[in-house]
């Protein structure tokens, strides 16, 4: 199945117990995605190119202009997310090139993120969709180690490498996809089928092996203007892939199946809404997968003011970043 498929195929479908009605379609905010836009295009040139001249100038009082680059990864990765949804731009070859130029200077494949996140909308925490659960099929001690390992920049460190996989044999691509993923749950087979044949399409991998390829030059040229200051920049890589290996999960951690779309909110301060792009309020953005960022604060008052009693209020007592912290305490649970 097309991963623009997939979109189409997650109806807007609010949990009858909180919503009485549909909220109204809402416009690309294209003035704050454009404004974002130009702040992690600004971004990406002192890494890329502008970094390198000031620590050669300047020194370790240069190295401080790490601070603004990890504190814009949640920013750049939540762009790239926009463009898998179709909401970074409403031309729809533009916001593709976008999201796949974004994805490039974050040393991201785009067409095999799209793929899994619009999969992880469509079959939210099932199995193959539950790396915060211990499976019991290998020693604890180690599952544990994975699992921290994911948190601290594994799986960033594993979806850089997966491009390689569109440079082997797809035969081989293919067993190795059905193999990781499984086929357990009501769904597996399903789950299983569509990974296979995303694997397996020759078209997506030749996209996917010519990104990789550009990726590799940029960050290539990149580690050369560092030159004895490339530290620098393989550290600040490595903060901004932690950061999106500890929210990529955080949502889903510890949630039960009965959850509303096995999803949570949180509560975060204003200053950081727009830096996170209201990831904190995962849950309506999965109930409303087509809805703007920008539209989701909104839509939260609305449904608290609807509820009218704090137990069903849409925003969840816990705050973003203590949650994003408990993920390191044990493995979480479904129940």
């Amino acid at each position: 199945m097309d991963p623009q498929a997939l979109a189409t195929a997650l109806p807007d479908t609010p949990d009858p117990a909180r919503v009485r009605r549909a909220p109204r379609a809402v416009a690309i905010d294209r003035r704050a995605n454009l404004t974002l836009l130009a702040l992690v295009g600004a971004a990406m040139v002192l890494q890329f190119v502008a970094w390198p001249f000031l620590l050669r100038h300047w020194g370790m009082a240069a190295l401080g202009l790490a601070v603004p680059l990890v504190v814009l990864a949640p920013t750049h990765w939540g762009l790239i997310h926009e463009a898998i949804h179709g909401q970074l731009l409403p031309q729809r070859r533009r916001n593709e090139a976008l999201g796949r130029l974004l994805a490039i200077a974050y040393l991201l494949p785009f067409d095999a993120v799209r793929f899994g996140h619009l999969m992880h909308h469509r079959f939210t925490r099932e199995p193959y969709d539950q790396p915060d659960v211990y499976d019991g099929a290998t020693p604890r001690a180690y599952a544990r180690a994975g699992y921290t390992l994911r948190l601290l920049g594994g799986l960033y460190l594993a979806e850089m490498a997966l491009p390689l996989l569109s440079f082997l044999p797809a035969r081989w691509t293919c067993r190795l996809v059905a193999s990781q993923i499984g086929h357990a749950g009501p769904a597996g087979d399903d789950v299983q089928r569509l990974f296979v044949g995303f694997a397996g399409n020759p078209e997506r991998r030749g996209r996917i092996r010519r990104d990789w390829l550009l990726s590799i030059v940029l960050h290539g040229g990149a580690f050369y203007l560092y030159g004895a200051w490339w530290p620098a920049l393989a550290v600040t890589m490595y903060l901004r892939g932690v950061w999106l290996s500890m929210a990529d999960n955080l949502p889903h951690y510890d949630v039960s199946l009965d959850t509303p779309q096995r999803a949570r909110n949180f509560r975060v301060p204003a200053v950081w809404q727009g830096v996170l792009m209201n990831h904190h309020l995962h849950q309506l953005h999965h109930r409303h997968p087509t809805m703007p960022w920008t539209a989701l604060p909104a839509l939260a008052r609305e449904l608290d003011a609807m509820s009218g009693l704090a137990s069903s209020s849409p925003i969840e007592d816990e705050a973003y970043f203590s949650a994003a912290l408990r993920q390191f305490r044990r493995f979480g649970r479904v129940r």
